[in-house]
C-alpha cells in the first residue's frame, strides 16, 4: 500500500511479504463503555508468529538483505515475542538471530517462550540487565562480525515504516466502510514503533485520529518527546527514500502511564479482569504483559472521547 501511494519507494525501500493483510475489524459491543469499540486484530497478521511484529519484520529484514547483513542482533526481556519473531522470520530467509535478553518475571508464558526461542535457533546471550546488555555490545558486534543491530522491538524508522503501512491500511478501511472513522486509537506501548508509525501514517491516510498508547515497559525512556522525535525519523527516511509525502501533521498522542504496575513484565489486577472479560464477552484473547493492561485502561475509561475508539490488538502469538 506504500509503495502504490509512492511508487519511488518501490526500490529505494524494499519489503518483503510475512503477513496477511489487511487485518480485521470489528465491533466489540460486549466491551462497550460508553462509547463504541472496536478492534483491529493484528493477532492474525501472519502465518508463523502473529502480531504487530510482523509488520515491522516486513521493512527490517528487506532492508538487512538489501544490505547483505547474514545475522540480526537485536534484545528484549525473557520472553520476547519480538526476539521471538525475528528469529522465526529472518530463519525463514536464510539469515540467523542473536539475541542478548534481560531479566523479567518468569510465569508460564514466559518459560512457553524460552522454549519456542530455543526451538527458533536463535543464539542467546543472557545479559541479564541493560547496563549490562550496553557493556555486551561491542563484544557482541565482533562476535558475528557486523550482524544488523535492531532496536528492542524493532521499533527503528525502517521499522517504524510497518506501522505506518498499517495506518494506509486502516484507511481504505474506513473508505470502504468497513468501520468508522475512530476518533481515537488505544494500543500498548512497549519500545514505540508501532506507535510512531501510526503518528505518521493516520494523516497520510486522511484520518484526524489520535493515538493514546498505554506504557508496559518502564525499561525504556518512552514518552511523548521521545515517540515524536522516531516519527519524524521515521518521516524523513521516507522523503530521503523518494516518498514525495503531503504536508500531513504527525497524529496527537497521549501516553497513559497508569496501568503498569510494578514494572515490565509484573501482573496488575486490572488486567487480569480485563483478560477474562474480553475472552467471556468477546471472544478476544489478550495476555497479562501488553493488551491485558491496555484493554484494562479501556474498560477503566481511562481513553476519554465521544467518538468510536480503536483497540489495536498487537497481541503475538503463534497462528
Amino acid at each position: 500500500m506504500l509503495h502504490e501511494r509512492f511508487p519511488a519507494t518501490r526500490e529505494t525501500l524494499p519489503r518483503v511479504e510475512l503477513c496477511r493483510l489487511p487485518t480485521p475489524v470489528r465491533r466489540l459491543t460486549g466491551l462497550e463503555t460508553g462509547h463504541e469499540l472496536w478492534v483491529k486484530d493484528d493477532s492474525r497478521s501472519a502465518p508463523l508468529w502473529g502480531g504487530n511484529k510482523p509488520r515491522k519484520l516486513e521493512w527490517i529484514l528487506a532492508d538487512a538483505r538489501a544490505q547483505g547483513r547474514r545475522t540480526i542482533l537485536t534484545f528484549g526481556g525473557l520472553g520476547t515475542n519480538h526476539g521471538l519473531a525475528t528469529a522465526l522470520y529472518a530463519r525463514e530467509l536464510g539469515m540467523r538471530t542473536v539475541l542478548a535478553l534481560v531479566d523479567q518475571p518468569r510465569d508460564e508464558h514466559v518459560e512457553a517462550q524460552l522454549v519456542r526461542i530455543r526451538a527458533s535457533g536463535a543464539r542467546v546471550h543472557r545479559t541479564r540487565t541493560s547496563p549490562r546488555t550496553v557493556l555486551a555490545l561491542p563484544y557482541l558486534m565482533a562476535r558475528y562480525r557486523r550482524p544488523y543491530l535492531l532496536p528492542v522491538g524493532g521499533s527503528s524508522p525502517v521499522g517504524a515504516v510497518g506501522f505506518v503501512e498499517a495506518a494506509l491500511e486502516l484507511g481504505a478501511q474506513v473508505e470502504a466502510g468497513e468501520l468508522p472513522e475512530p476518533e481515537r486509537i488505544v494500543l500498548a506501548l512497549g519500545s514505540g514503533g508501532s506507535v510512531a508509525g501510526l503518528m505518521v501514517g493516520l494523516g497520510l491516510a486522511g484520518l484526524r485520529t489520535r493515538v493514546h498508547a498505554v506504557l508496559v515497559n518502564d525499561k525504556l525512556r518512552l514518552d511523548k518527546p521521545r515517540l515524536t522525535r522516531l516519527a519524524q525519523r521515521t518521516r524523513r527516511l521516507l522523503r530521503r527514500r523518494g516518498a514525495e509525502l503531503p504536508a500531513a501533521p504527525l497524529a496527537e498522542l497521549d501516553v497513559v502511564r497508569d496501568f503498569m504496575g510494578a514494572g515490565y513484565g509484573h501482573p496488575i489486577p486490572q488486567a487480569g479482569d480485563a483478560i477474562r472479560r474480553a475472552r467471556e464477552a468477546a471472544d478476544l484473547t489478550l495476555e497479562s504483559v501488553y493488551t491485558g493492561k491496555t484493554m484494562a485502561a479501556v474498560l477503566a475509561g481511562a481513553i476519554r472521547g465521544d467518538g468510536p475508539l480503536l483497540y489495536w490488538h498487537t497481541h503475538s502469538a503463534p497462528r
